[in-house]
């Protein structure tokens, strides 16, 4: 029989050691209703429960039971890493089935909930009948190769599918207070630990994966059993990197060491992969080398690398990010796995810190760069989000189609996103490492719990974010001795704000914000309410002049969400389209549009374009963009997440002003 344990209220995936360096720690949150729980129940009741299926279809369940022994045939897939989507959808699962809080209503009986739990358990039983007797497992080279190990270590992703097994085994932990999937990975853990370490160690491999991730895994895993030596091979792992063992490539992060870099690069997902296990590293050490190189190379990505949506990754040829400021529309790659591993590098950099502006980065990754990479049935995906398909685009299919599929031969974001939509209520609110307050990072309509020092807070929330800016906050659990402090995040887009507190109203000249942080201080009873008003305007933002692919363009925008143009809403193209900055945008609720949402209308013209390539430049009246253009238009921006979800066709975010 499994062991089982008391399992607190929605662990998540980051779990601070008890003598982490970490200005602030992960607190519980419910999402209850709203934007986010619709968005949720989508992942919860559509794509995680298509996910079993899929991989079966796949033949990833297939490849196990060939190892296992239970099956007969050829291994099945085209890369050696397929063995990571069965353990992302295990986490996905994992957190789907994590208990609420005490006082929630047990869903045990649901039938759609046992028959995830039956799914869970099959597939678990079948990954560990699957792994070898000392702990390895890896079915393409298990089959495909013959037994060979860790031969190929740019391009075999052994180590990758180790930390994907290990933080589903973690996620399984925490939810369930299972071990059965924990065995398993704390048995591949030891048997990496036994053969990878540094010269001098007696171990027989000094090496490093071509694509970071078990790296973060392991600090998890050290965080959850409390063994040092697993966060010890983290470090070992992380300051490999940029030693030439790989050839000394910035594609898989082996061309400078991370401690020197001065900017990201090479592949996107790798690189932030890698930078999320540094800043796991720096927390659970206080390595200051770690943390100044974090802080820089964040720095560096947000200022010149990424694209206004938060995705991340200029180029399709190697996934990788590009020089500074070379940020392409339609070539944009953008994956949505990149985005996933922004969120979860940006949390950790959060919980380092203090700081809010990683949480803004999050907000604006999560509704924009993030959610586009999901249907809004939940059933088909974007492997990557461009921000402008042409008229006319002649679409080739496959993984990098700005077409949404049902799957993918690379199929490393449907089950990603799974798990980061079912895992979502741990990067919402926080607690300082003092226990003097309650952070929210990320507003939604739900319930948010911490403990400050021994005695229980529960704050609950109301909102119709981010279609309106009003959010209504009421503290229905507070020690009754002492003050406290409910900090609020102003984001970095809002140009007003109020706030009311009781009897008190502040505008924003009496409500500082310091760190990103509206900071409320005082005595707390049940039934004390605060009500923030955040402003969205629509607004119209244009690039930093160094990105060429968009000078001359604005985008629309309002409050987190970016906006676009669809083909759909404008059947003459949208190439010819020009933006008349003049005239007002205005806001127009559209409840039969896309499931709900809230659209930007703003004022346009069509341009008379000659037929020929190039022809001299001669100024005019027209090139102002001004009434003076040829065809008057109105344009229906819808928000960017929701793109791709009515017909095929053209799409873009930035608009040319003439």
């Amino acid at each position: 029989m499994p062991r089982t344990r008391s399992v607190p209220p929605r662990t998540g995936p980051v779990r601070l050691g008890p003598d982490a360096r970490a200005a602030l720690r992960p607190a519980a949150a419910e999402v209850r209703a709203g934007f986010w729980h619709a968005r949720r129940e989508v992942n919860a009741r559509t794509s995680i429960p298509q996910g079993p299926g899929l991989l079966e279809s796949a033949g990833n369940l297939h490849n196990l039971r060939l190892v296992a022994g239970t099956a007969q045939g050829e291994h099945r897939g085209d890369f050696p890493f397929v063995d990571s989507d069965v353990y992302k959808w295990l986490e996905a699962a994992s957190w789907q089935l994590a208990p609420q809080g005490p006082d929630e209503d047990g869903d045990g009986d649901d039938p759609e909930i046992q028959r995830l739990a039956a799914d869970v358990d099959r597939i678990i039983s079948l990954v560990a009948d699957a792994q070898q007797p000392d702990g390895y497992l890896n079915t393409w080279f298990q089959i495909r190769k013959g037994g060979e190990r860790y031969q190929d270590l740019r391009w075999g992703h052994e180590l990758y599918c180790a930390g994907h097994l290990i933080q589903a085994a973690v996620a399984h932990h925490r939810a369930a207070g299972r071990d059965e999937l924990l065995d398993v990975a704390r048995r591949f853990a030891d048997q990496i630990d036994s053969v990878f370490g540094p010269p001098g160690s007696g171990k027989p491999i000094d090496g490093i994966d071509g694509h970071p991730e078990v790296e973060t895994a392991l600090v998890e895993l050290y965080r959850e059993t409390g063994e040092q030596r697993y966060l010890d091979l983290a470090g070992y792992f992380v300051d490999r990197y940029g030693h030439g063992l790989l050839g000394g490539a910035a594609y898989c992060q082996d061309r400078v060491p991370l401690r020197e870099a001065t900017t990201v690069e090479g592949h996107a997902v790798r690189q932030l992969y890698l930078l999320a296990a540094a800043t796991d590293l720096a927390t659970e050490t206080g390595d200051a080398g770690l943390r100044a190189a974090t802080e820089r190379l964040w720095h560096a990505m947000t200022t010149t690398k990424t694209h206004l949506t938060g995705g991340l990754g200029a180029h399709h040829d190697k996934e990788d990010f590009g020089d500074p400021f070379e940020l392409p529309n339609e070539r944009a790659y953008c994956e949505t796995c990149a985005a996933i591993a922004s969120v979860q590098w940006s949390w950790r950099m959060a919980l380092l810190t203090g700081e809010a502006r990683y949480s803004d980065l999050i907000e604006r990754t999560l509704f924009n760069g993030f959610l586009a990479g999901v249907s809004l049935d939940g059933e088909r995906w974007l492997y990557v989000n461009p921000l402008q398909v042409r008229d006319g685009h002649t679409d080739t299919g496959g993984d990098q189609s700005a077409r949404r599929t049902r799957w993918f031969r690379c199929a490393c974001c449907p089950p990603n996103a799974m798990r980061l939509l079912a895992g979502l209520e741990h990067y919402l609110s926080s607690t300082d490492s003092d226990g003097q307050g309650l952070q929210i990072h990320q507003y939604v309509t739900g319930r948010y719990r911490a403990d400050l020092g021994g005695s229980p807070v529960t704050v609950t929330s109301e909102t119709d974010y981010p279609w309106h800016g009003t959010i209504t906050l009421t503290v229905e659990e507070a020690p009754a001795d002492r003050p406290w402090t409910l900090s609020l995040r102003i984001p970095q887009w809002c140009r007003a704000y109020r706030v009311r507190c009781g009897t008190r109203t502040y505008a924003q000249t009496d409500a500082p914000v310091t760190d990103g942080w509206l900071r409320l201080e005082q005595p707390w009873a049940p039934g004390d309410q605060v009500v923030l008003e955040l402003d969205l305007e629509p607004r119209l933002t244009a690039a930093d002049p160094r990105v060429d692919a968009v000078r001359g363009c604005v985008a629309i925008e309002r409050g987190p969400l970016v906006y676009c143009l669809e083909q759909v809403d404008h059947p003459g193209g949208l190439d010819d389209i020009v933006i008349d900055t003049t005239h007002p945008l205005a806001v127009k609720h559209r409840p039969d549009l896309l499931g709900g949402v809230t659209t930007v209308v703003a004022a346009g013209h069509r341009r008379r374009i000659p037929d020929a390539g190039w022809w001299p430049y001669r100024p005019t009246a027209d090139d102002t963009g001004s009434a003076s253009a040829d065809e008057p238009i109105e344009l229906t921006a819808i928000p960017y997440h929701a793109w791709a979800n009515r017909q095929d066709g053209s799409m873009r975010v930035w608009l040319p002003t003439s």
